[in-house]
C-alpha cells in the first residue's frame, strides 16, 4: 500500500476491496509470533518494478533480468563504509547459488537440497523454513552439485523446485506446502537445480540431466492449482509416434540415428525469461545426450534444439522462432546461460534485443522479434571456432575442435564454458554487461565405443585421456592456462570495456546499480565492489568461503542493503580437482550474508583445522587392475569426488580416506553405508572386483601424491 498515494479513506477501502488485500490481511509466523505480509507479487508489479526499486522480485529483479538495480544510496563515494548488517549461517555444507527474493521487508531463498528460508530483511530473523526432504540418494542424478538457483513469488506464494523433481507452492506467511506436483517421470535421471519464473499466473520450470539419458522439456504449471498447463520438447521423440508439437517434425529432419532411445537431451535447467513488450517467452535450452554426436546423431545433423533459443507464446507454448548457437555440439556449450533484455541503438536504429553471452564463448545480440543475431564476437579466448558467418548465422569451426586424435592442445572453452550459469548484469547506466568469465580448456577425446550405463556421466568421452597429467611441468603449464575475468562489455560494439584479472574461474553472480557499482563475489572468498564505469576496485569483504551467487540490493527501513548467498561448491569444485584447489583450497561455510552502510555485525574467526595425513595401505595390485580401477574411477566417481582423485574441497577426497584399508569400502560403494549422506550403493552398476579395482587406483593416486609432495620439498 505505501506504494501507492491514497487521497482518502474511501479510495483507501476501495482499494483494499479491489485488490483483495482486505481478505489476506497480515499474517502470523507461528514459528516467531511476528506479523509477516504475504508477497501480493503479480504481473503489473514485477512489469512497474522500477517504481518499487526497494524490492527484488524476481530471480532478475524484472522480467528483463538485467539485474541492475536503480537504488543508489550506496555508491562509488561512499561504498568503502559498507560494512556486514547481519549474517545467518546455514544447515547445508554444499554449493549455495540462490539469488534471494525480497518483497514488502521480507526476504525469500532456497538452499542446497532446494530447502527455502524465509526472513525479515532487515534483522535477518527467521520467519520460517521449509525442507522438501529430498531423498540422499537422488544426489547421484545430479551432475552439478545438490544446488538450488532461487524461488519465484506471485499472489502470496512461494514457488520452489525440488532436487528430485518436484514443483512445490508454499504460503509466503507460513512456509506451509499449499501444493505440490511432480514435474519429471521419475524412471528417469531428472532433476531441479533452476529458480522457476512465474508469467500470467502460471509458474513456468525446466529442469537438468542431459548427460543422464534424458529429453529436455520445459513445462507450465497454474499458480493457483499446479495443473499442468502446458509443455514444450526441445528435441523431438521418436519419429514412428505423433510428435507433440508440430515444429518437431522440422526438428527430426536434423538428427539422425535413433536419438530418443538415449533421450537427447537438450534440457532447460536455467534461463527462462518472458518479454512482456512482446508477449513472449525465451528458454535457454542445453547440450545434447551424449556429448559426442557420433554416438546420438551418428550421420549429422545440427540437433535441434540443442544449444539454443527458443521463443513461445507463454499462454500455450506455442513455437515462436529458435537460434541456434552452437549446432550440433559436442563440447558441452549449453545456451541456458543468464538471457537479458534490453533495447540497443544499433546503427541508428531502436533494436529490442537479446544480450547473450552463452557456454562457446561469443557474445550474441539478437533481435527479439525475429530471432536472427544482429551481432557476434568472441569475448574471451576461443579455438572451437575463428568466428561467426553472420550472413548464415552459423559459426565458423575450426577442424582442429572436432576431437582430435592426436593433438594434445586443449580446446576453449572447456566443459565448464567461458560463462556458466553465474548471472551476468547489464547497466543502462554505463551501457555495459558484466560478465563472469571463465577461462579454462579441456582435452577432448572421443570414444571409439560407447554403451550409456547406469549411475554414471554418459558424455561419450574419453575422461581418462582428459585427466590431469601428473607430469609436474605439464601440470603446472595447465593450471596456469586456467583462470577467470570480471569483463565489462559493449554490447554496441562488441569489445570489452575493462576487465579485472580472477587467479580461478568460478567466481560469483553480478549485480549493478544506479550507484556506478558492480558487486561480484569471487571464488577465492571475498565479496568484492567495483566503479561500473572503469572497474576500479572500491572495497572487498572476506567471505571466508567461496562466493558462487548472485548478489541482489533493497530497501529496509530506509536504508538499503546488498546481499549474497555465499557457499563454495557446485560443478567446478566437485568434478576439476587439482584445477579446482589452485592457489589453495577453498572451504564451504554456507551463509546468507547481508550489508549496509556503518553496519556493525562481524563474522566468527574459521575453526583451525589439522591438515589430513595421506596414509594409504601398501600397493599390492597389479598395473592393469589400477588402470581398470582408472577407467572405472573416472567414469563413475570423478563428478563428484575430482579428477584424479584429488577433491575441490566440497566432498571428501579419497585418497585420505580410512576405508581403503578395509572391507568398510565395499560397505560404502556397494552397499549404501552412506546412502543418507548423498553416497548412494553402486551395486547396480559396479562389481566386488571394479569397487576392488576403483580402491587401487585411489590407493596408487595417495601413494603418487606422497611422492610428488617429496619430491617438491626437495626443490
Amino acid at each position: 500500500m505505501g506504494r501507492r498515494r491514497i487521497s482518502s479513506i474511501a479510495a483507501l477501502l476501495a482499494l483494499v476491496a479491489a485488490c483483495g488485500c482486505g481478505k489476506r490481511g497480515t499474517q502470523t509466523s507461528k514459528e516467531t509470533g511476528e506479523n509477516v505480509k504475504p508477497a501480493d507479487v503479480d504481473a503489473a508489479r514485477i512489469v512497474n518494478a522500477d517504481r518499487d526499486p526497494g524490492d527484488w522480485l524476481t530471480y532478475g529483479r524484472t522480467y528483463s533480468e538485467q539485474r541492475f538495480s536503480p537504488l543508489k544510496q550506496i555508491n562509488d563515494g561512499n561504498v568503502g563504509q559498507l560494512k556486514l548488517a547481519w549474517y545467518s549461517d546455514l544447515d547445508t555444507h554444499r554449493g549455495q547459488e540462490a539469488t534471494p527474493i525480497v518483497v514488502d521487508g521480507v526476504m525469500y531463498f532456497s538452499t542446497a537440497w532446494s530447502k527455502v528460508i524465509a526472513m525479515n530483511a532487515a534483522t535477518g530473523k527467521r520467519l520460517w523454513e521449509y525442507d522438501p526432504k529430498v531423498p540422499p540418494e537422488w544426489a547421484i542424478n545430479l551432475c552439478c552439485d545438490v544446488v538450488n538457483r532461487g524461488v519465484a513469488m506471485w499472489k502470496g506464494k512461494v514457488f520452489v523446485g525440488t532436487l528430485d523433481g518436484r514443483l512445490v507452492a508454499l504460503d509466503s506467511a507460513t512456509g506451509k506446502p499449499v501444493w505440490e506436483t511432480l514435474t519429471i517421470d521419475p524412471k528417469y535421471r531428472y532433476s531441479i537445480t533452476g529458480a522457476p519464473r512465474v508469467v500470467k499466473g502460471m509458474v513456468i520450470i525446466g529442469n537438468g540431466g542431459a548427460e543422464l539419458n534424458v529429453r529436455g522439456y520445459v513445462s507450465a504449471y497454474d499458480a493457483e492449482t499446479g495443473k499442468l498447463v502446458w509443455r514444450f520438447y526441445t528435441v523431438p521423440g521418436d519419429p514412428a509416434k505423433p510428435f507433440e508439437n508440430p515444429i518437431l517434425k522440422m526438428a527430426a529432419k536434423t538428427w539422425t540415428g535413433e536419438w530418443w532411445k538415449v533421450g537427447g537431451g537438450g534440457t532447460v535447467w536455467d534461463s527462462i525469461v518472458y518479454d512482456p513488450d512482446l508477449d513472449q517467452l525465451y528458454i535457454g535450452v542445453g547440450n545434447g545426450d551424449s556429448w559426442n554426436p557420433k554416438f546420438r546423431s551418428p550421420h549429422g545433423g545440427d540437433n535441434l534444439f540443442i544449444s539454443s533459443i527458443v521463443a513461445l507464446k507463454p499462454e500455450t507454448g506455442k513455437f515462436v522462432w529458435y537460434y541456434q548457437e552452437t549446432p550440433r555440439d559436442q563440447w558441452d556449450y549449453d545456451s541456458d546461460q543468464s538471457i537479458l533484455l534490453t533495447t540497443l541503438k544499433i546503427g541508428g536504429q531502436e533494436r529490442k534485443v537479446i544480450l547473450h553471452a552463452p557456454k562457446n564463448g561469443i557474445f550474441y545480440v539478437i533481435d527479439r522479434v525475429t530471432g536472427k543475431p544482429i551481432s557476434a564476437k568472441p569475448f574471451t579466448a576461443i579455438n572451437w571456432a575463428t568466428g561467426v558467418d553472420m550472413k548464415a548465422g552459423r559459426p565458423i569451426f575450426t577442424s582442429f575442435a572436432r576431437y582430435p586424435a592426436s593433438n594434445a592442445k586443449p580446446v576453449t572453452p572447456g566443459p565448464l564454458g567461458a560463462h556458466s550459469w553465474q548471472p551476468m548484469s547489464y547497466s543502462p547506466r554505463t551501457g555495459l554487461v558484466y560478465i563472469p568469465v571463465i577461462e579454462a580448456g579441456f582435452l577432448y577425446r572421443g570414444l571409439k565405443d560407447f554403451e550409456p550405463k547406469k549411475l554414471a556421466f554418459n558424455t561419450g568421452i574419453n575422461m581418462v585421456a582428459a585427466e590431469m597429467p601428473q607430469n609436474p611441468a605439464i601440470k603446472q603449464a595447465i593450471l596456469n592456462s586456467v583462470h577467470g575475468e570480471l569483463l565489462a562489455w559493449d554490447p554496441v560494439n562488441q569489445k570489452p570495456a575493462w576487465k579485472i584479472e580472477r587467479p580461478r574461474p568460478w567466481n560469483g553472480g553480478v549485480l549493478s546499480t544506479a550507484g556506478n557499482l558492480v558487486f561480484e563475489g569471487t571464488a577465492a572468498g571475498n565479496f568484492e565492489a567495483y566503479r561500473a564505469d572503469n572497474g576500479t576496485k572500491l572495497w572487498s569483504f572476506n567471505a571466508q568461503t567461496g562466493v558462487m551467487a548472485g548478489p541482489v540490493t533493497y530497501m529496509a527501513n530506509g536504508e538499503q542493503y546488498v546481499a549474497v548467498l555465499a557457499g563454495w561448491g557446485g560443478v567446478f569444485p566437485l568434478a576439476t580437482g587439482a584445477v579446482a584447489i589452485k592457489g589453495g583450497e577453498v572451504r564451504n561455510i554456507s551463509r546468507m550474508l547481508v550489508f549496509k552502510m556503518g553496519g556493525t555485525a562481524s563474522l566468527p574467526p574459521v575453526p583451525k583445522a589439522e591438515p589430513p595425513v595421506l596414509n594409504p595401505p601398501p600397493m599390492t595390485a597389479s598395473k592393469a587392475t589400477v588402470s581398470k580401477g582408472q577407467q572405472l574411477y573416472q567414469t563413475y566417481c570423478s563428478t563428484c569426488h575430482g579428477d584424479a582423485v584429488v577433491s575441490g574441497g566440497v566432498l571428501p577426497d579419497l585418497r585420505y580416506s580410512s576405508a581403503l584399508a578395509n572391507d568398510e569400502w565395499f560397505n560404502v560403494v556397494l552397499r549404501g553405508l552412506l546412502e543418507p549422506h548423498g553416497m548412494v550403493s553402486f551395486s547396480k552398476a559396479l562389481s566386488h572386483d571394479d569397487a576392488a579395482a576403483i580402491r587401487a587406483y585411489v590407493i596408487f593416486r595417495a601413494h603418487q601424491t606422497i611422492e610428488q609432495e617429496k619430491a617438491s620439498a626437495k626443490k
